[in-house]
């Protein structure tokens, strides 16, 4: 491999290559085989100018070394299948610029040609064109398609003897579509970007020895050193290790998942702890995440309705540039204006611009912490009337809380919580937990006083402390096996917590009730401030379904100024809440996190799983919260309404745009090669403006 030196300075080289003799691929391979070299701490490759910048250090390696370094590749190593089929990922560096730059250069090179060369390869470009028409009509039955009007264009002014304006409008046609397939990639690109976003360097295991490379020089079948707190830079398999990886960002699981040999793993997830050596199977365009985002743009059930009605409403009018191009030709026998009017239309940026809305979208969406699978989803939150929201772990954050204690007779608070601690903190069931944490709080120690700690199922713990009998658990536990008296003030507590929702824990102290806890899931704070944010986005109800007792609900539904809320439901019941609401006419979205809510969620019009989600709830959503809480429902919202009006505003502007260029070209007020360049530049122009991000 043939490489200069174009510039240097201490650890830092620029080195030129022949982008004639190396292709792209060979190129990123080069990078891959150098950066595993003792002493190089960093190389990029730029393959459309044929340079790689280099960083090293120079107590270790030479530039002098560097340079015989990319001497020995030869086509042993860059024409090995193999090593070819290793490289993964090939970087995208065009830009619009380049591609008008270099379809200028070769435009006018042409021009130098003799005539006779000059038509033959305008017939090479015009062919394909045609035949790409023609497949549209015998495999999809449309006469009338943009192909044809492209072709048909081509065709006309080629047969009438414009050579010229043919050759202009050829290289105008295939510079349009070359911007287009950049802006459409960029596209997705940034949305991966988003998922796989990570500056970090990567550590393979070369032999036995550790190397650290850039992430894009990382290729197939490498062993890669992922450590604890590091993003993974790949799709493979765990060599070696153990460890626990949080996937949230690609499966929506909450909770880390644990890892071993074996096991896969997904590019963009995080290991949370441990260490772990994967085998490298995918990286960059390959990856689930990039595979994720084609499919979501691919599939016309993912698609938004109204990104649907774009493309539809592009296809049907067609005909109508046809008929205006006829109507043309009748009345002026203008060959010019005929061909100006074939030269516009609406289909390109509209098809172009509203799958690129909905893909930013999603990208502004998941740099919130919202994973969105598919655009569909984020309009249907746009369109909803009515919000169901689950109680436990939705509305609240599932984590009971010790909210008052009574202590009866000579006894203090500080006593109950104590001691109740003292024998909570052994048996992990939710409710024990909160009395822990309670005491934790008030940075209240605990000694071990009592013998040995007896759990009884369904009842609650005993145990014996200075000689005298502890229990600790439930009203029937307390007052019926033991027979602890019952007094009027206990019977007084137990009917406010009927009110209030709260689970009462008693403790009772040689034989006699020493004192009582209530325990509540609390509102989560940010939900009452959620439900106003939705009222004012439009919408109608806001309703809570619970398996929860009636005290419970209602506590929870005035706290967070719910429309209304059901209690003691089942899972089926919030079916039928759903079903019910949406035969009234109304779109629903429903808010859930458990395995009960997984069929809520998929009877839904837009099923969405809060953070902290079951993994059955997460597979189930349509969206799922990966971060954000409840605030991120009224950013789904927000961001739904914003992606409709945009499709529809950019809609507006192609037909007001490409209307006022038919016209002109009727007119004959502009020529078929500015109608191009104009109708091209309000498509790439439209498609940049999809990109922008939609909230303020």
């Amino acid at each position: 491999m043939t490489a200069t030196v174009h510039h240097s300075l201490p650890g830092r080289i620029r080195v030129h290559y022949d982008v004639r003799e190396i292709t792209p691929r060979q190129a990123i391979l080069a990078q891959s085989l150098i950066a595993v070299q003792e002493g190089i701490t960093d190389i990029s490759v730029n393959t459309n100018i044929g340079s790689y910048l280099i960083l090293f250090n120079p107590s270790v390696i030479s530039q002098s070394e560097i340079e015989n370094l990319f001497k020995a590749l030869g086509a042993k190593y860059l024409e090995d299948e193999k090593l070819l089929e290793a490289v993964a990922q090939i970087p995208i560096t065009e830009s619009i610029m380049s591609i008008f730059i270099s379809t200028l250069m070769d435009y006018f090179f042409k021009k130098m040609l003799p005539l006779p060369v000059r038509k033959l390869l305008l017939f090479k470009n015009i062919v394909p064109r045609v035949l790409d028409a023609l497949s549209v009509f015998v495999h999809e039955g449309k006469l009338f398609s943009t192909q044809m009007l492209d072709a048909t264009a081509l065709t006309v002014a080629s047969l009438t003897g414009n050579t010229n304006t043919a050759s202009s409008i050829s290289m105008l046609l295939q510079m349009g579509e070359d911007i287009e397939d950049v802006t459409k990639r960029a596209s997705y690109g940034n949305l991966a970007h988003k998922l796989l976003i990570s500056d970090e360097p990567v550590h393979i295991l070369d032999g036995n020895e550790e190397k650290t490379i850039p992430a894009d020089a990382l290729k197939k079948d490498d062993l890669v050193i992922v450590r604890e707190g590091s993003m993974i830079p790949c799709d493979g398999m765990v060599e070696k290790g153990e460890g626990m990886v949080n996937q949230a960002s690609i499966t929506g699981e909450s909770l880390p998942v644990e890892k071993k040999a074996g096991s896969g793993v997904f590019a963009g997830t995080i290991l949370s702890e441990g260490e772990l050596v994967i085998r490298t199977r995918s990286t960059g365009r390959d990856t689930k995440v990039q595979n994720i985002i084609q499919m979501i743009d691919n599939s016309q059930n993912l698609k938004a309705n109204v990104q649907r009605r774009s493309e539809a409403l592009a296809e049907k009018i067609v005909p109508f540039n046809f008929a205006l191009a006829g109507l043309t030709w009748l009345f002026t026998r203008n060959v010019t204006k005929t061909m100006s009017t074939l030269m516009v239309d609406y289909s390109c940026a509209m098809k172009l611009a509203a799958p690129i809305a909905v893909l930013s979208a999603m990208k502004e969406a998941a740099s919130l912490g919202i994973s969105v699978k598919g655009g569909k989803y984020l309009e249907a939150c746009a369109e909803a009337g009515t919000v169901i929201f689950d109680k436990t772990g939705t509305l609240t954050y599932a984590n009971p809380v010790v909210e008052k204690i009574y202590p009866m007779k000579n006894y203090t608070e500080d006593f109950v919580l104590q001691t109740a601690a003292c024998l909570e903190e052994h048996f992990p069931h939710p409710l024990g937990r909160a009395v822990v944490a309670h005491a934790e709080e008030k940075g209240m120690f605990h000694p071990e006083k009592h013998t040995k700690v007896e759990y009884i199922v369904a009842h609650g713990i005993a145990s014996t402390i200075e000689d005298k009998k502890v229990r600790i658990g439930s009203a029937h536990f307390i007052f019926d096996d033991e027979k602890i008296p019952k007094t009027e003030e206990v019977a007084k507590i137990q009917e406010e917590s009927l009110k209030t929702g709260r689970s009462l824990l008693y403790l009772s102290y040689d034989g006699e009730l020493a004192g009582v806890l209530a325990i509540g899931d609390p509102v989560r704070p940010e939900a009452k401030e959620v439900i106003q944010q939705l009222k004012k986005t439009g919408i109608r109800r806001c309703v809570m379904i619970t398996g929860d007792t009636e005290g419970a609900a209602k506590k929870i539904a005035e706290s967070a100024c719910l429309d209304a809320y059901y209690a003691q439901a089942l899972p089926e019941d919030k079916v039928s809440l759903i079903e019910k609401e949406k035969s009234l006419g109304n779109k629903v979205i429903m808010l859930g996190d458990g395995i009960n809510d997984a069929p809520a969620l998929s009877s839904a019009d837009v099923g969405i799983a809060i953070e902290g989600s079951s993994s059955i709830a997460s597979d189930t959503a349509d969206i799922v919260l990966t971060e954000g809480g409840l605030h991120n429902v009224a950013v789904t919202r927000v961001l739904g309404q914003e992606l409709v009006r945009k499709i529809n505003e950019n809609n507006a502007i192609i037909i007001e745009i490409n209307s006022l260029l038919l016209i002109l070209g009727v007119f004959g007020l502009i020529t078929p090669q500015l109608a191009a360049v104009l109708h091209n530049s309000t498509t790439v122009g439209i498609s940049v403006k999809a990109m922008q991000g939609l909230l303020k």
